[in-house]
């Protein structure tokens, strides 16, 4: 029988007359790594925050362990979650390695971290303003397995990891959030590319305006009909050898 590690129920969130949720629901299971796609505006940064316990609900609840979000403190939170958000500005002069260090870890554990992303270690001394964006977006995943380092059982929520990666390192993120989820850990990552939601996803949950379009298995989701209905445009599905479904918009 799996664990359930998050679950959102009537989930809703408003910003002034504004609803970017509506009556969402979403379980994830420890070992689980669900996709969150849809066209800009879905809602699917606003769900990753409210389950993460950075966005207020106005109605419904998000549970970690059967633990409600709203109910736990921020240092509870950092050992039950962690998260990498869709955007880190980082205006001072640190060096990549410190920036990693900021999950509280020690120096070995950093530098282990950023090898696993791809950052070699003469980089490590690097400023994080002088990195390229997909530098920077390597070394906040990083930093974030960090904390994952320290919080065995913690869960992992990722906006939009991929989005300034080249293939090759959109890959190697993908690669260790199933590893996350190997190691008992549930994992829900919002992603753009179609493709790699099918290649390395147990579940795809489709949003639009808000709601849950569709919440199943990536070939039950990933369809002409399903997609045409969220992104109002025409899409092509193939599948591979493996029944991996191949998006072309």
């Amino acid at each position: 029988m799996t664990e359930l590690a998050i679950e959102a129920r009537d989930l809703s969130v408003r910003i002034g007359r504004a609803t970017l949720l509506s009556d969402v629901e979403l379980a994830v299971a420890r070992g689980e790594v669900v996709a969150l796609v849809g066209p800009n505006g879905a809602g699917k940064s606003t769900l990753l925050g409210a389950l993460a316990g950075d966005r207020r609900p106005v109605s419904g609840t998000v549970r970690f362990d059967g633990d409600e979000v709203g109910h736990l403190s921020a240092a509870v939170l950092a050992r039950r979650r962690a998260v990498l958000a869709q955007r880190s500005q980082l205006s001072l002069g640190f060096t990549a390695l410190e920036v990693v260090m900021l999950a509280g870890c020690s120096v070995a554990v950093a530098r282990t971290q950023l090898a696993r992303v791809g950052i070699a270690a003469a980089f490590c001394e690097r400023r994080y303003p002088t990195l390229s964006g997909g530098e920077q977006q390597r070394v906040q995943l990083a930093r974030v397995l960090a904390q994952l380092a320290l919080s065995p059982g913690a869960a992992l929520l990722l906006d939009e990891p991929t989005s300034a990666l080249d293939p090759r390192h959109q890959r190697l993120v993908m690669q260790l959030a199933r590893e996350a989820a190997e190691q008992g850990r549930a994992v829900v990552v919002a992603l753009h590319d179609l493709t790699l939601a099918g290649r390395w996803c147990d579940r795809v949950v489709l949003l639009r305006d808000g709601r849950v379009l569709a919440d199943a298995e990536p070939e039950c989701v990933l369809t002409c009909e399903l997609l045409a209905r969220a992104y109002d445009m025409e899409f092509e599905v193939v599948r591979d050898a493996r029944g991996i479904a191949i998006v072309h918009g």
